[in-house]
């Protein structure tokens, strides 16, 4: 497990001090939409498109993540997961020099008509079998509002031995959300702890939790780049203290829009890993954008991401196959 790192104010103050922007950073935009921004308003896939693996009806409690479990579950947790990922390590020596694909899902991919408003599912296409990992989505979009069907995705993954990881949408937290918490920062760590517990209430294991910072529609970010930095090193810390290592999943474009020049590697002082977004293209896309010319904030690459006939699908960049272990729990 990932040790924890200092206080959230030690490291809100390390990062500040190192020069979050209070503008936009010089890089075109992106030419094509985040596959997020796809996903939310996808209308499935192609005629041509291979037929879903079918999601099976979610559990009355899907929906709502129960009360973290005491210091014995936790203990219990902490070697399932040991287990998971020691084994996930075994699958990536026997992957090595290998593109391993995947996929990731959330609650687009819920039976249609659940959700928050603006935000309701329409049962999107569930990966191919191709897909060897699936990373899947704690939020119904923005934060503090679960994944509507997160214990049948999981079960899905868990009845085809695939690798599973999870992402979390970080999202800025309107004024009631600031005051209930005391803060940016603070409701970040919160938004943390409401996806932990929805993690450990469906007994999903995973060595890292992605941070995915993009626009959310209809629950959009502050005009000032410096204040929304804050909120994302609040939910960083939140995750290192909970005992899981952090990624990034964005483009750069939309990273230096949003949170200025912040770097999360730099602010905590380990590797963060990057998962980069290629939206509507393709695999070759996707792998060209693994180099260092495309850096988020300062991260190793390790998965592309592209859509194809309605699906988010992945790619192991050159390299992280060897890394499945530190990105990836078995299900098997």
């Amino acid at each position: 497990m990932v040790r924890r790192a200092a206080g959230a104010a030690a490291l809100l103050s390390l990062a500040l001090l190192a020069g979050c922007g209070s503008g936009e950073t010089p890089q075109a935009p992106e030419t094509t939409p985040t596959a997020r921004d796809t996903n939310d308003g996808a209308a499935g896939p192609s005629a041509a498109a291979p037929s879903p693996s079918p999601l099976p009806s979610p559990s009355p409690t899907a929906s709502a993540p129960a009360p973290a479990p005491g210091p014995a579950s936790d203990d219990a947790l902490a070697a399932l997961a040991e287990a998971a990922q020691s084994q996930a390590g075994e699958v990536a020596t026997a992957r090595a020099g290998e593109q391993v694909l995947g996929a990731d899902v959330s609650w687009p991919q819920c039976p249609a008509g659940m959700g928050i408003e603006h935000k309701v599912s329409h049962g999107a296409p569930m990966p191919t079998a191709e897909a060897e990992y699936v990373v899947v989505g704690l939020t119904n979009g923005p934060g503090f509002t679960p994944n509507p069907c997160l214990a049948d995705q999981v079960a899905w993954v868990r009845e085809r031995g695939l690798l599973l990881s999870a992402y979390s949408v970080v999202s800025w937290p309107d004024a009631a959300a600031q005051a209930e918490h005391g803060g940016l920062a603070e409701a970040g760590r919160a938004q943390a702890a409401f996806n932990v517990a929805s993690m450990r209430a469906v007994g999903l294991q995973t060595p890292i939790v992605w941070l995915d910072v993009e626009h959310v529609p209809h629950y959009e970010w502050s005009q000032d780049p410096r204040a929304n930095a804050e909120v994302v090193l609040g939910a960083a810390q939140g995750y290192l203290d909970a005992g899981y290592a952090i990624g990034v999943y964005s483009t750069p474009y939309i990273w230096g829009q949003l949170v200025g020049d912040l770097s999360l590697q730099e602010s905590t002082g380990r590797d963060v890993p990057e998962w980069r977004a290629a939206g509507q293209t393709s695999m070759a896309e996707a792998l060209s954008r693994c180099g260092a010319d495309w850096s988020i904030q300062g991260g190793t690459a390790v998965l592309g991401q592209w859509v194809q006939d309605g699906r988010d699908k992945n790619v192991t960049c050159p390299g992280a196959e060897l890394r499945l272990g530190e990105l990836f729990a078995t299900t098997r």
